[in-house]
């Protein structure tokens, strides 16, 4: 007999996933991006971090001028992790480009190598980089 739905996600390890890449790396970047989003599905708190050129996908559209032949569309990976998930810019990358929380889409914030490290390091986090 399944148990009713409390609304609140099953009890999985935290996901924190950090994207060190953009356009120059696609296919990373896709994967990155796919795995999230499919943790996000199956029930796990995720916590998104962009770095380096990763910090674009976070600027309306720029992930939209993204296509990686066989692979999810990168801007709805996004947006949907934009709504459920923890999206976070990583400040000094966003600074070195010029981009302002006000130059976000909605949802995502700007925090700095402390807050990273304070996810990371949470007794049961599992963190991967692509």
């Amino acid at each position: 007999m399944s148990q009713p739905s409390t609304g609140t996600r099953p009890s999985t390890r935290p996901l924190v996933v950090k994207i060190t890449c953009g356009a120059e790396a696609l296919e990373r970047l896709n994967q990155g991006l796919t795995v999230a989003a499919t943790a996000l599905a199956s029930g796990a708190e995720v916590s998104l971090w962009l770095t380096g050129d990763a910090t674009w996908v976070a600027v309306p559209g720029r992930a939209e001028e993204l296509t990686l032949p066989h692979g999810a569309p990168l801007h709805e990976l996004r947006d949907g992790l934009l709504a459920e998930a923890t999206v976070t810019v990583c400040g000094q990358c966003a600074a070195r480009r010029e981009i302002g929380p006000d130059d976000l889409l909605e949802g995502a914030t700007i925090r700095g190598a402390a807050a990273y490290v304070e996810e990371i390091l949470r007794p049961d986090a599992q963190a991967i980089v692509y």
